[in-house]
């Protein structure tokens, strides 16, 4: 059961807060201001910047005034400049440009026992790469609304839509709603832009629960409660053709989720935030790598439910709010899953080989995992991290599981990872990472990584 009744149990709370919240306010005096034009939902400080309030991201030049994640939507460890204007370009425009030189032990796919995987999750190729790219247009359209589009180059030459979203400014009694394409807001790591993590890949537990990222069409709703400290609930109606759907079952509606964040600030220089959420995924015929073998092929296809819960912690300290020299902030993530359905293996050629996995009723497979990492800013340009990633399993009860991805590993997979970081400026960053792959017991990879960043144009700034 974990802690999946907690979520809800809060989320619930959150719905009722909010009911209540409209019924004792001045519903007149708030609509009046909708109409008006006046935004009535939590301050937009920077127009022509996505505002989400826990997890701003405001043009360059760094955090507003404060340190906390209420004053200042929390400490920023990134170098800071004169900043872009809010009316210089509309839309405005950014460009990312990500690539790294890769020395691997053993090269390969990332394969992690007992989970089948997603086709995004790999760990790159050695030599000289481009990494993803971005290109990204970003406004205000009038003061009732917001867009956001993203498209992402792959290195294969592949362009896509990464996001492109509209995102409500004016709703009244702080509620915010977006439609379009985006990243999930479950977890503290997922909303992020791959660029912006402090390591060149995502997280193990990432990789093996969500193909690295939850992305989707759908809409959100959100509130932000009228409350001392920052406290914000949601929820989101999903598509569901990517991972962990991937199929857009249940009639274009395969994904749910509700999510809930807490952020205060500690003291003078600290700040934290909590979160918990909750994902609900409908499957049919999901497609995964598999273990290249002659009995059972190289494929599976589950049809099937998976419900996912998360909870994330965040904590970030400075001398005084001051981040300019020294920060630390760590974060951690646990991870743990149910997944109830069949699995058609498949031979060689993709198609059913007759064998079936039964993984219903109390044939059920839970799963779990977490992530902890530290990262130390020790002078204004240098930074440093370490990141501990693990996974486990239960033994899929079917006998047929022997040989594929959901046999049970001996020992959980497992990668370790660190890194050092320099900013010649606010604009670009060097990175150099080793990472220990310990997923697989009978293949132990290392790999080392020289990785650069650098951003055109009135790119956003991070992330609490």
């Amino acid at each position: 059961m974990g802690f999946r009744w907690l979520t809800r149990a809060v989320f619930l709370l959150g719905v009722w807060l909010g009911w209540t919240g409209m019924l004792y306010a001045d519903p007149g005096a708030q609509l009046d201001r909708f109409f008006a034009g006046t935004p009535v939902s939590p301050s937009y400080p920077f127009p022509g910047s996505e505002r989400d309030p826990l997890l701003a991201q405001i043009p360059s030049g760094g955090s507003p005034g404060g340190s906390g994640a209420i004053s200042g939507y929390g400490i920023s460890d990134r170098p800071k400049s004169a900043g872009v204007s809010p009316t210089a370009a509309n839309p405005y425009t950014s460009v990312i440009l990500n690539g790294y030189y890769a020395d691997f032990s053993k090269e390969g796919d990332l394969r992690v026992p007992g989970f089948p995987l997603g086709p995004d999750v790999s760990p790159g190729k050695p030599g000289l790469r481009l990494a993803e790219s971005e290109l990204g247009l970003y406004g205000n359209i009038d003061p009732y609304l917001y867009a956001s589009v993203v498209l992402s180059f792959a290195p294969d030459n592949g362009v896509a839509v990464e996001e492109a979203f509209l995102q409500t400014t004016s709703l009244p009694f702080g509620f915010i709603t977006k439609a379009g394409r985006f990243h999930s807001s479950v977890g503290y790591l997922n909303v992020f832009h791959r660029h912006a993590d402090d390591f060149i890949d995502t997280p193990l537990v990432y990789s093996a629960f969500l193909n690295g990222q939850l992305a989707d069409d759908g809409i959100q709703l959100r509130w932000l409660a009228p409350t001392n400290v920052l406290l914000e609930f949601g929820t989101e109606l999903l598509n569901g053709q990517n991972w962990p759907a991937a199929s857009s079952g249940n009639r274009g509606k395969g994904t749910t989720t509700q999510f809930v964040k807490l952020a205060d600030d500690v003291g003078e220089g600290g700040s934290y935030l909590l979160g918990l959420s909750h994902v609900d995924t409908a499957a049919t015929n999901r497609l995964s790598g598999g273990l290249d073998s002659a009995t059972h092929g190289n494929g599976l296809s589950f049809t099937g439910n998976n419900t996912l819960d998360m909870a994330s912690l965040v904590f970030k300290w400075s001398p005084l709010g001051n981040a300019k020299y020294t920060l630390f902030k760590f974060q951690a993530e646990v991870f743990e899953g149910d997944e109830q359905g069949t699995y058609q293996v498949l031979d060689r050629t993709g198609a059913p080989s007759g064998t079936t996995i039964d993984l219903r009723g109390r044939q059920g497979v839970r799963r779990g995992g977490w992530y902890a990492q530290a990262v130390y800013k020790f002078f204004e340009r240098w930074r440093v991290a370490v990141r501990q990633s693990e996974v486990s399993t239960e033994l899929a009860k079917d006998p047929n599981a022997v040989g594929t991805d959901l046999e049970k590993p001996g020992t959980p997979p497992s990668i370790s990872s660190a890194m050092v970081e320099y900013w010649p400026s606010e604009f670009s960053q060097f990175r150099l990472q080793y990472s220990a792959d310990r997923t697989a017991p009978d293949r132990s990879v290392d790999r080392v990584y020289l990785q650069y960043i650098v951003a055109l144009g009135a790119h956003g700034a991070h992330a609490y």
